[in-house]
């Protein structure tokens, strides 16, 4: 049975900030759409704003399900658990999606780890309005060896022009048809 809590408190905010991976999920209004769910990590990406508001960095990837249905409908789940004692925490909450390039974003990017600067499209902020945590007595322990550094070798490469036709060309619609990033504000 799980805990619910009235906001993510210093316990559960240290425990979610030492987690190497967490999960995102999201899914369409339209019952025939498709759910996703998305693991996140690389350190230093993933902050808690205060006792009810959450923030990711979103990087170029290969889709734009999470960034789509936050348009959408601002529904999202976040899953964090792995290593320590078991358990199982969860924020539920409205998410919405805020471009790389905007005033907003360059308000609270100074709020994450510095490195990784290159590929950002986004930053996600969560509203979260239902906190728990339960049993991860299933959960496998896992080794974290460290982050990987594919991503960032990968971006490191790219001139900056790749980003914007990338966004454009992969992630601008979800496979479900949704509006996903939509560069034309960077422009």
């Amino acid at each position: 049975m799980a805990t619910v809590h009235d906001e993510i408190t210093p316990r559960l905010s240290r425990f979610v900030l030492s987690q190497p991976v967490f999960f995102v999920g999201t899914a369409p209004l339209a019952g025939d759409g498709h759910v996703n769910v998305s693991p996140k990590g690389m350190g230093g990406t993933f902050v808690v704003l205060d006792p009810h508001r959450v923030a990711y960095l979103d990087y170029t990837g290969s889709g734009a399900e999470a960034a789509a249905h936050l348009q959408e409908n601002g529904r999202i789940v976040m899953f964090c658990a792995f290593e320590g004692p078991p358990n199982i925490v969860r924020f539920h909450g409205r998410g919405r999606y805020v471009l790389a390039r905007t005033p907003e974003f360059d308000e609270l990017r100074p709020l994450f780890a510095k490195e990784r600067e290159i590929g950002q499209r986004g930053i996600v902020v969560v509203d979260v309005d239902r906190v728990s945590d339960s049993c991860g007595y299933s959960v496998p322990f896992m080794d974290f060896v460290g982050d990987r550094d594919v991503l960032d070798r990968d971006h490191e490469r790219r001139d900056p022009e790749f980003f914007d036709a990338y966004w454009q060309k992969k992630n601008a619609t979800s496979i479900d048809g949704l509006p996903g990033v939509d560069i034309s504000p960077l422009s």
